[in-house]
């Protein structure tokens, strides 16, 4: 399977790691504190960190990042108000670290599940299913396959640009969850 390095390690970080490595592939995360020293080694990294840290990180690796798939799980809103996306208008947070990283294969995932329902493999008694934009076919394939080895639905929902539309569907489901309207073990299922 894959060789993944997660950056982060909270909540989504160790649900999505479980997930991964559950599925056969190799996982190191490397902690808020060991950014920018400790090696990207994983052919995939998992930014599973807030919004504002991306720049940082970005700052902290740079080029290392090159030839990577770098797969941005964050939601871009306003925390404090919990009203607004902070991107630009037809934009997204994913297309941002895209310009900013081109030598990398940027994917956005993981932002529409919370990391109950990746721990549970389930939402709603159906199965949880990651969505999955990129530009890249090959990485998102070996992203797909290293989600789904683990026991999780994978889709395809297409090209990075559809990453405005996975942002803004994850800023409902967290608003939901944030005005106690739905559970933060509960979300948006697929149903095929």
């Amino acid at each position: 399977m894959a060789h993944i390095t997660i950056i982060g390690t909270g909540n989504m970080a160790n649900a999505i790691g479980g997930v991964l490595a559950a599925g056969g592939s190799t996982v190191d995360y490397i902690s808020q504190d060991e950014t920018g020293t400790a090696p990207l080694n994983g052919d995939i990294v998992v930014l599973a960190v807030p919004y504002p840290a991306l720049d940082a990180i970005v700052a902290a690796y740079g080029s290392q990042f090159d030839g990577k798939t770098v797969v941005d799980i964050t939601n871009p809103l306003n925390f404090e108000t919990f009203d607004a996306l902070v991107v630009p208008v037809g934009s997204s947070a994913a297309a941002e670290l895209q310009a900013k990283l081109p030598a990398a294969k940027v994917l956005k995932a993981f932002n529409t599940t919370f990391a109950a329902t990746l721990a549970s493999k389930q939402v709603g008694g159906l199965q949880t299913t990651v969505l999955i934009a990129g530009d890249d076919a090959a990485a998102k394939t070996q992203l797909a396959e290293a989600i789904t080895a683990g026991g999780v639905g994978a889709i395809d929902a297409g090209a990075l640009t559809r990453a405005h539309e996975l942002e803004s569907l994850g800023f409902l489901q967290l608003t939901l969850a944030a005005s106690e309207k739905i559970g933060w073990t509960g979300g948006f299922a697929v149903a095929r």
